[in-house]
């Protein structure tokens, strides 16, 4: 099962602080919901585990992420999977993009990802609000997070 998600949110803080803790593996733990192992690879990404619940299928989902077409402080992408046992997996990508917009930091995302297993199973609508869900939240911890 396909999913594209696009969204934008305003940031109270300068585009390089913004950046740096987009790439900042302590904040991207505290941030993102259900992680619970964040720590960067040699390669440049990002190694994590995170536990998440979709409807009435709870996973720990281990994966991997990697940062690409770095353009400091503008934006970069980002990819990765995970695999979450009988639950399924998931892979996608997603392009951030940093601006500065009203004396903050305008940041927009567009995710394409995909899915499968039993999480597939559960429908296109459940998922589309499961990950709506997740993104708003983690926007909202990462909101926090930047404005100190």
């Amino acid at each position: 099962m396909a999913m594209t998600m696009t969204g934008e949110v305003q940031l109270a803080a300068a585009r390089q602080a913004v950046w740096d803790k987009l790439n900042d593996p302590e904040v991207l733990k505290a941030c993102i919901p259900g992680c619970e192992e964040l720590e960067k690879t040699d390669e440049g990404g990002f190694r994590a585990t995170a536990k998440m619940k979709v409807g009435p299928v709870s996973a720990r989902f281990k994966g991997k992420v990697t940062l690409s077409d770095l353009d400091p402080p503008n934006g970069y992408k980002i990819s990765g999977e995970g695999e979450g046992g009988v639950a399924g997996f998931a892979k996608g990508g997603a392009t951030v993009g940093l601006a500065d917009k009203d004396g903050g930091t305008l940041l927009s995302y567009n995710v394409e990802a995909q899915i499968g297993g039993k999480l597939a199973q559960l429908g296109q609508r459940l998922i589309n609000g499961a990950a709506k869900k997740l993104a708003d939240e983690f926007f909202a911890n990462f909101a926090k997070a930047v404005q100190g």
